[in-house]
């Protein structure tokens, strides 16, 4: 069993471009839980922090970018907003992956520090240098 002292936490840089949406969500969720690790202990945030950068280019299979719908509803009557896919990619490509991850991982207090760890970039330049990233070959 893990505990907060015995946790060695690395940086991972994953490239998203031309990976498929779903499969690399499910790398970066496992690398995020820390279930890559020997010492993964289900009730300790044992996991690695990811950096993804180049969100813009990912691909998705079939007709995806037409048919999947991103749904918001505001709590209004009415306050319903739908978005396709295709709208989310040229606008927040970004919130594509994180959402799929998100969607991966427990929807509890460990599951939101999880997420914290995850920065997604729409473009190759990304701002954490200074974290020495290794890069993930997914």
């Amino acid at each position: 069993m893990a505990n907060n002292k015995d946790i060695n936490q690395k940086w991972f840089l994953v490239d998203a471009k031309d990976r498929v949406l779903g499969r690399l969500a499910t790398r970066i969720a496992i690398l995020l839980r820390g279930k890559h690790k020997p010492e993964y202990t289900p009730h300790v945030d044992c996991g690695d922090g990811v950096i993804v950068i180049n969100a813009s280019k990912i691909r998705v299979t079939g007709k995806k970018m037409q048919d999947k719908e991103y749904v918001t509803y505001s709590g209004y009557p009415g306050g319903r907003r739908v978005k396709t896919m295709d709208y989310m990619m040229k606008r927040y490509p970004d919130k594509v992956i994180r959402q799929a991850v998100k969607r991966m991982i427990p929807d509890t207090s460990l599951g939101r520090q999880m997420l914290k760890k995850l920065k997604v970039y729409a473009d190759a330049e990304h701002s954490h240098k200074a974290q020495k990233p290794q890069e993930l070959n997914v």
